[in-house]
């Protein structure tokens, strides 16, 4: 066994009934400090073992021994101390904060009060940051907004209020940007209007105020035209009659049709 972290090892897979350490080693249950365990029924060789290398039989023995935790989180073994971390008490997981392997920071980030883990958000290992996504609100989601990795930006624009979404109305990715242009406020949508991707644009064809609409009613792509010839004021309507595409001009005949006639 290592005196120090092993935090970027990875074990190959074994077989399921096989009983070895993180090392590889065979387990021997006379060698295991928790003889009051077994005799309590908590423990079963090949499937209740913190000494086994499967993450599930280690999950299934704190499961059981909550209180044996706060002893494990030093442990060499990354699994251990990841699981270890999920059951110890908050107030010994500080320690853990700059753990070398990022299973055990994503558990500390998913576990620690909220005003701990703001440090995470920039964190080296994107697992960590998703973490910290899912867990932070409102103005600490800022840094995570422009996060160099697209998975965190979309999880953030997703979970940021609007007000915050006007910071990513330029996001390199299209997505994004329809993420905002789907929940920004529409005073903040005339900056999309002129958006390279049309589906960014369709969206902002839906949501902006009817009256300013007609910067779209010549736009490139015909389902944006649609959308303009459907919420247009009709004072605005007859410019769009004699438009390339049949569909734009049969939606704007039967507006000026049935709505003129009211």
């Amino acid at each position: 066994m290592s005196d120090g972290f092993e935090g970027t090892l990875r074990i190959q897979p074994v077989d399921e009934d096989e009983t070895v350490d993180w090392l590889g080693n065979p387990i021997s249950c006379r060698d295991c400090p928790h003889d009051e365990n077994r005799a309590a029924g908590l423990c079963e060789f090949g499937r209740t073992c913190v000494n086994d290398r499967r993450g599930k039989r280690i999950d299934r023995f704190f499961a059981a021994n909550p209180a044996q935790a706060d002893r494990y989180l030093d442990h060499p073994y990354f699994e251990v101390r990841t699981l270890a971390a999920k059951y110890a008490s908050p107030f010994r997981l500080g320690a853990l904060m700059n753990d070398p392997e990022p299973d055990v920071r994503a558990m500390v980030a998913l576990r620690l009060p909220k005003p701990r883990i703001r440090g995470f958000a920039r964190d080296p290992d994107r697992r960590v940051r998703m973490t910290v996504v899912r867990r932070l609100d409102a103005d600490d989601l800022v840094p995570l907004l422009s996060d160099a990795d697209y998975g965190v930006r979309m999880a953030a624009a997703r979970r940021a209020p609007p007000a915050l979404l006007v910071g990513v109305m330029h996001d390199e990715d299209d997505e994004i940007r329809r993420e905002a242009a789907r929940r920004v406020d529409p005073r903040h949508l005339g900056a999309l209007i002129v958006d390279p991707d049309p589906t960014v644009r369709l969206v902002v064809a839906e949501r902006l105020a009817p009256q300013r609409l007609h910067a779209l009613a010549k736009d490139p792509d015909v389902r944006v035209r649609f959308t303009v010839a459907e919420r247009l004021p009709l004072a605005d309507l007859a410019a769009m009659a004699e438009d390339d595409e049949a569909i734009v001009r049969e939606a704007v005949e039967a507006r000026l049709k049935t709505e003129g006639e009211r």
